[in-house]
């Protein structure tokens, strides 16, 4: 790239017009470009950066205070610069955003917005590339290769920045060798491999969570069984610990189990205690109570006695007196006994077949008063094992809830898991169609561009028809106004030429008798010619006629530049594109607006798309705690179940046999109620029966003996015996209830309880007090602890079972996640080592490596000019030693002392030597970014300021180098103050200083001499 022209106006220091020709300036290969402090040198080399990329560098940037403050008000500012690169000529100008002084605008000004007109010389003629600031830009980039930040560092090289530079840390260098060579994609990669080494951890994360959750699942059903984890493994995989646990259940189950059936059998003997007591104890109870009725059967014999004796001389005289009628209510009574006696004898019989209670007695021959004994006893029994059958039935209901929950719980959990398939599918969908809403949005503002792009060449076509027009009517205007200058031109001409025709008449009518003749200075006129009246108005109708040309001459002129304004408008809008046919422009723009606006939604679809995105991540963590709290109480409901289960069954198996068939116990016992009922009725009619039989063969005999019998030795003694009906009732009652008291003690005492009773009670056996309820109690406790244990042994084989399904769920997963951990493994070491850390000893990152690679080139090509410069002495060296303290490396410099050969740090230099290597290696990064952006041949080099630390030697040293920058037609501007400089070099560029404003002015020492 060669800069051939430079023009400024109202820019920076400069008030008025300033041209620079570099073409000049360029033709001994140096010049200088000097003059005093604040005059305006860097001004210069702003207005050709701002001219290329429309802006400045450093801290000039703000567009607003570019136009100069000396200009005149209304000048607007402008700078011109003419260049060519890669073969091709380009004159770009840019106009600075102002205020421009108007009546009509806001506070008397109105604002200009930037500008900028880039034109290309083509086969001797410029033709317009572009009007639009960003357009023109683009281009410009394009074609120097360089964005603003390289041109700046590479064209114009500002010492002080590389001073700095040499002296600076490996992060300050990082960031300025980062801006040169665009290294940014390596820093993505970076940036990439450390979100793929986070995604492949935190999948690894999750699986390592199921797994841990599966150990703290393992833990807990461990912990249920009460399990010491003393003996656990300190050190090793879960899955040793996941088979430890399982064994130690195991063993813990098989010892449970054995412990559970010594239980059981001690409670089978604390039973038949208990029972053998019970038997016991009842027997004794009852042997008591029959001793009682003895006792008070033996006191009320006397009585029973007289009382007999009594109603024995009553029937004796009722037989005397009424023998018949004692007969016939004798036979009466006997019949109804038997009709009694049949009913009963029916009702047990059929009860016999019937009842379960009855199903092992002969039919035909019951024993009624064992019966009654035992059914009584049994039905005591019943009485009390009566509340188990509550508790059965609590149990029942408790199970009954605990089912209904587990199936609630099982379907919540099938929900959850629904769930968690419907949540990551969403995402999965999700993501799939983020993917081309991000490539879209990514376009948005390249359409947005394109779209403004669209309007405004919708808008240039519509000028460009419009100026068309005007161009057309112009153009005819044009034609008119010329056709009317060539009449009048001609009717001038014509006047004329007929005044030159009469030019002597005209003459004579002037000649005065006694003056000289204008043409031939005679007095005497002896023949003039004859002058017509109309000879003498010719002159001043040639005037008019001239004014009038002149006039259409002026108006053709006119026309003419508003012609030429009209077709150079027109071109202008030609070159913006303004030809281009309306519609296809229309539809152009259209598709463009169409495609932002897709972009836009594509923006507002992905931000939603994301929020969405996080909001199911949510709620896929929120679904997995919820689900796994699901499995928890799934499994402890089960526990719960297995042991309500059990209890039930042991219960059950326990009051099945008292239940004969019956439903329930209270039915059983309301069963044997009625039984006892029949019993007792059919005693009843068998003892009524023989008393109406035996009244009635004691009547018959009296009635047979008569009187004599009777033993009565007369009426009145019969009478005396006879009995009110009502008092021979009641003796009678009396009579037969103590016969049958004394008739059931005999039975009762001769039954198999009282007589085993009677034997213990001769034999001294006795039973300690408090003994039944002490066996009891034992019989409870045995019990309890016997359900204890096999409660605990069937959780402790249930818990083998789940440590077993936990251990080979463990040995799946573990066995699925090899290959995530495996790539998250490799992911994260590539992502340590490429940011500087893991295996990487020089803590270098990709982005360093690379940069360490360009400043180990720039520091071959600076230690090229350095050498010249420093006599041979010095060399600039790459190093990538390890930084102190950990610190990241790779973006080394020192310097090679071959007087020496001692390597040092780059700040031991002195000033001189600090800025012959800054200049240095300011022109070797020249060089390598030239390279960089394309090998881009940079023939106009610029290097400010800091000659001034140089001493004779070292300057002469550092201007041969400069000099050498001269090879193949490079053009070197030196940016400088210095008098010896001023002397050294004869082309200067001077900036000259002065209360209205710099001045530019080139001398040329070589050609003035």
């Amino acid at each position: 790239m060669r800069i051939h022209r430079l023009e400024i106006c109202a820019f920076g220091p400069f008030a008025g017009t300033e041209k620079i020709d570099f073409d000049m300036l360029s033709a001994h290969g140096l010049f200088l470009l000097n003059g005093a402090t604040g005059a305006g040198k860097t001004s210069v080399l702003d207005a050709i950066c701002y001219a290329l990329y429309g802006s400045v560098p450093g801290a000039r940037q703000d567009g607003k205070r570019l136009r100069s403050d000396h200009a005149e008000a209304a000048t607007e500012p402008s700078v011109t610069c003419e260049f060519s690169a890669r073969g091709r000529r380009f004159e770009v100008t840019r106009f600075p955003a102002w205020d421009k002084p108007s009546a009509r605008g806001r506070n008397g000004f109105t604002a200009q917005k930037a500008k900028t007109l880039l034109r290309e010389r083509v086969g001797g003629e410029w033709i317009e590339k572009s009007g639009r600031n960003d357009e023109a830009g683009g281009e410009i980039a394009a074609i120097l290769g360089m964005d603003r930040e390289q041109f700046t560092r590479v064209v114009m090289l500002p010492q002080g920045d590389f001073a700095a530079f040499l002296r600076s840390k490996a992060s300050d260098r990082m960031d300025l060798l980062q801006k040169l060579f665009g290294t940014e994609r390596f820093e993505a990669v970076e940036r990439e491999l450390g979100l793929k080494a986070a995604e492949a951890a935190k999948e690894v994360g999750g699986h390592n969570g199921r797994l841990a959750l599966l150990v703290a699942r393992a833990r807990a059903e461990a912990g249920a069984l009460g399990l010491e984890l003393t003996g656990a493994p300190d050190a090793g995989s879960d899955l040793e610990l996941l088979g430890w646990l399982e064994g130690a259940a195991s063993l813990r189950a098989t010892e449970l189990g054995g412990e559970a059936e010594t239980a059981e059998a001690l409670r089978r003997e604390h039973a038949v205690l208990l029972e053998a007591e019970l038997a016991r104890e009842s027997r004794r109870v009852k042997l008591a109570a029959a001793m009682r009725r003895k006792s008070a059967a033996s006191a009320a014999a006397p009585v029973l006695e007289h009382d007999a004796a009594r109603l024995a001389l009553h029937r004796k005289a009722e037989t005397l007196g009424g023998q018949l009628k004692a007969v016939t209510a004798a036979n009466t009574a006997v019949e109804r006994s038997a009709t009694a006696m049949e009913r009963a004898a029916a009702d047990l019989h059929a009860a016999a077949l019937a009842d379960v209670e009855l199903a092992h007695t002969d039919p035909a021959g019951i024993d009624t008063d064992a019966e009654l004994g035992r059914l009584r006893a049994l039905l005591a029994v019943v009485n009390e094992r009566a509340a188990d059958e509550d508790r059965l039935a609590a149990l029942a209901a408790r199970s009954a809830d605990l089912t209904a929950g587990r199936q609630q719980l099982l379907r919540t959990s099938t929900d959850h898991a629904d769930s968690l398939i419907a949540l990551r599918t969403d995402m999965e969908r999700l993501q799939t169609g983020m993917q081309p809403l991000t490539q879209l949005a990514g376009e948005a503002v390249l359409r947005t561009k394109e779209a403004m792009a669209a309007d405004e060449l919708v808008d240039v076509v519509r000028r460009h028809g419009a100026a068309a027009r005007k161009c057309a009517a112009a153009a005819d205007r044009h034609l008119k106004g010329r056709d009317a200058h060539q009449e009048s031109r001609q009717r001038w001409l014509d006047i004329r030429e007929q005044r030159l025709a009469n030019a002597a008449a005209e003459l004579a009518a002037r000649l005065e008798t006694g003056e000289p003749c204008p043409v031939c200075g005679g007095t005497d006129h002896p023949a003039p010619v004859p002058a017509a009246a109309s000879v003498l108005g010719l002159a001043e109708e040639e005037e008019r006629a001239r004014e009038a040309c002149d006039a259409a001459e002026l108006a053709l002129a006119a026309l003419s530049e508003e012609l030429a304004a009209a077709r150079q408008e027109l071109a202008v809008l030609a070159g913006q594109g303004g030809d281009t046919d309306p519609a296809e422009a229309a539809d152009s723009a259209k598709v463009a607006r169409a495609a932002a606006a897709e972009a836009e939604a594509a923006e507002v679809q992905l931000a939603e798309a994301r929020a969405r995105y996080e909001d199911l991540q949510d709620r896929v963590a929120t679904t997995e705690q919820a689900w796994t709290d699901c499995l928890s109480r799934i499994a402890q409901v089960e526990s719960s179940l297995s042991e309500l289960d059990q209890q039930s069954a042991a219960l059950e198996s326990a009051l099945a046999a008292l239940r004969a068939g019956y439903p329930s116990l209270r039915r059983r016992s309301a069963g044997i109620g009625e039984t006892i009922a029949v019993v007792e009725r059919a005693t009843t009619a068998r003892a009524a029966l023989e008393a109406a039989s035996a009244r009635l063969d004691e009547a018959q005999a009296q009635l047979e003996l008569a009187l004599p019998e009777a033993g009565f030795g007369t009426v009145a003694a019969a009478h005396e015996a006879l009995l009110d009906p009502a008092d021979a009732a009641r003796l009678e009652a009396a009579v037969l209830a103590g016969r049958n008291e004394q008739a059931r003690l005999e039975e009762l005492f001769a039954s198999e309880e009282l007589v085993l009773a009677e034997e213990e009670h001769a034999a001294g056996v006795t039973a300690e007090e408090g003994e039944v309820d002490r066996l009891k109690v034992e019989a409870e406790r045995a019990a309890g602890h016997s359900k204890d244990l096999a409660l605990a042994a069937g959780l402790a084989a249930q818990k083998c079972s789940a440590l077993r399904g936990l251990r080979e769920e463990y040995e799946e997963q573990a066995e699925s996640g090899r290959s995530q951990r495996d790539k998250a493994e490799r992911l994260s070491a590539l992502a340590d080592s490429v940011r500087g850390g893991g295996d990487n000893s020089y803590r270098m990152s990709l982005n360093s490596y690379v940069l360490a690679a360009r400043l180990e080139q720039v520091a071959v090509a600076a230690s090229e000019r350095l050498v010249a410069m420093s006599d041979g002495r010095y060399t600039l060296q790459h190093t990538d030693a390890k930084a102190a303290r950990g610190a990241k490396s790779g973006l080394g410099l020192e310097v090679v002392d071959a007087w020496t050969g001692q390597r040092r740090d780059t700040s031991t230099l002195s000033g001189g030597e600090s800025f012959m290597a800054s200049l240095s290696l300011a022109l070797g990064l020249a060089d390598v970014v030239q390279q960089e952006a394309g090998g881009v041949d940079i023939e106009t080099l610029f290097v400010d300021e800091g000659f001034g630390s140089l001493d004779e030697q070292a300057l002469e040293q550092v201007m041969d180098a400069l000099e050498g920058l001269r090879d193949g037609g490079r053009v070197v501007g030196l940016v400088s103050h210095v008098a010896e400089m001023k002397q050294r070099i004869g082309t200067q560029l001077q900036v000259v200083k002065g209360r209205n404003g710099s001045t530019l002015h080139i001398s040329d020492a070589v050609t003035a001499g």
